[in-house]
């Protein structure tokens, strides 16, 4: 093999550290961005918040050389109480060093501690823990609270036992089962304890063991609670699909008796346990507010939203004075500069795009949904010259503020269908729509699918049954069988 020496030629696109940082902070959420740059900031000397409290004072003489300005000396009413003489109280002192970690709130005296609101928060108990408190206040004795803890172990998020008897047995530890002698018909006591336990419910095997128990236990005394219980034992699917003509002929009952008992069920709770545990707590944080002023739609970015951020003077100064030795933190000032540069620079993006969907669906800020128009993010980039890539960026998990509510950008962007005069309307209005024609409908005779079709095709919207039904299900509205009521 002969080797040989090539010389080729060739382009390639590279992403300086700075425009990855840009991008990165364009995608990030307002909440995301505050974590990455409180992680700048415990990383970073060289950056700093500004604080608003206290403004800075330039003072310069005529020929440009600072000025050092004193603090301002306090006057007699601001003076310390001590040097005045009013007074030599000291209410801290007197109350002692303990006084205030042990009076309310759990806060100390400790200038260095910072108040945390998360750790004021009071915890959601579970549904092991409501059940447990509730057996310890019963006169049982401790072989029947283990037998019942055993059952509350085997229990689920919404409170049916998962498991049965027999496997919750199985489960028990051989010696656990030897040193408390436990049968295994045994458990069936611990069962019964904790079906008498609140949430009423508690316990039951499936949907409808649950609700024979709620109207057992809550609804013995309602007039209707028989047939309820007839229909909630023996003809559940029924009543889901609202055969309320096949019920009354099996039930022998009138159309007033069968509302009165499918009213007395929907009062029951289908997952007693569903409303212990902790759960998720989304936050939202608006990155621009929508204002309708004399002249139209304003638009503004939420100062709220904004860090405010600014180069560490004292350690600039020292960089300065030290430029051959401070090589590392010379990096770190220069990353500095990019962060303030891309935050300022994504909050700009920010607002331009927002300004522009603001203009583009003026009618919808208007009338409301049923005004949407089609837009498409190729509209935006087009119109302020971006990428859709950049648009597609702006428009993910940001957020506008507006008298109607609070939208996720990308919430103006949508389909369209085509209309008769030759028009576009938005996905958006033709669900607005359906969701109007559905909610003036008859219950007795709701709307189908294929009414709802025609209704719209004679305003001029053309769009197929199952186009109907798509956008139906979206808005999750149930079937026309299952919107019928008596």
């Amino acid at each position: 093999m002969k080797q040989s020496l090539q010389l080729k030629f060739s382009q390639s696109l590279t992403l300086t550290p700075q425009l990855q940082q840009s991008i990165k902070l364009l995608q990030l959420s307002t909440l995301d961005l505050n974590q990455e740059i409180e992680r700048f900031l415990l990383e970073n000397p060289m950056l700093e918040r500004e604080d608003e409290n206290e403004p800075e004072i330039h003072v310069v003489r005529e020929d440009g050389t600072p000025v050092e300005v004193e603090a301002p000396t306090p006057t007699l009413d601001e003076a310390p109480a001590q040097e005045s003489g009013e007074s030599d109280f000291d209410m801290d002192d007197s109350l002692g060093d303990n006084y205030w970690s042990e009076a309310g709130g759990g806060q100390t005296r400790d200038d260095d501690d910072e108040f945390d609101p998360q750790a004021n928060v009071a915890r959601i108990s579970t549904l092991r823990e409501h059940l447990l408190a509730q057996l310890g206040l019963l006169p049982i004795s401790p072989r029947d609270l283990a037998l019942a803890s055993m059952v509350i172990d085997a229990l689920d998020d919404n409170g049916y036992l998962g498991l049965s008897l027999e496997e919750i047995y199985e489960l028990i530890p051989q010696e656990v089962r030897d040193g408390l002698e436990i049968e295994r018909e045994e458990l069936q006591i611990g069962l019964q304890l904790v079906r008498q336990l609140e949430p009423c419910g508690i316990g039951a095997v499936d949907l409808k063991g649950c609700l024979l128990l709620q109207l057992q236990q809550q609804m013995g005394d309602e007039p209707a609670s028989g047939l309820a219980r007839a229909i909630v034992a023996e003809h559940l699917d029924l009543l889901a699909n609202k055969d309320y003509s096949k019920l009354k002929k099996t039930l022998k009952c009138d159309d007033d008796a069968l509302k009165a008992a499918q009213i007395l069920i929907q009062r029951l709770n289908p997952r007693p346990g569903a409303m212990f545990g902790e759960t998720e707590t989304r936050y939202v944080v608006a990155d621009v507010i929508v204002k309708k002023l004399r002249q139209g739609w304003s638009v503004q970015l939420n100062e709220a939203a904004m860090p405010k951020l600014k180069v560490n003077q004292l350690y600039a100064n020292i960089l300065r004075q030290h430029r051959d030795s401070g090589a590392g933190l010379s990096g770190q000032l220069q990353e500095a500069k990019w962060l303030i540069k891309n935050v300022q620079q994504r909050f700009d993006t920010i607002l331009r795009v927002a300004q522009a969907i603001v203009e583009k669906q003026q009618r919808f800020f208007e009338h409301g949904d049923v005004a949407m128009r089609p837009l498409v993010l190729r509209d935006i980039a087009e119109e302020l010259d971006l990428h859709e890539s950049t648009i597609s960026r702006v428009t993910t998990q940001k957020y506008m503020l507006t008298p109607s509510g609070i939208f996720e950008f990308k919430y103006f962007f949508g389909s369209h269908v085509d209309t008769d005069s030759g028009g576009e309307c938005s996905a958006i209005a033709i669900k607005a729509l359906i969701k109007q024609l559905i909610q003036g409908e008859d219950t007795k005779k709701p709307l189908s699918d294929s009414y709802l079709a025609d209704v719209l095709g004679k305003q001029g919207i053309t769009v197929a049954r199952r186009t109907v039904a798509k956008y139906r299900e979206a808005l999750q509205i149930p079937p026309v069988n299952q919107r019928k009521s008596l």
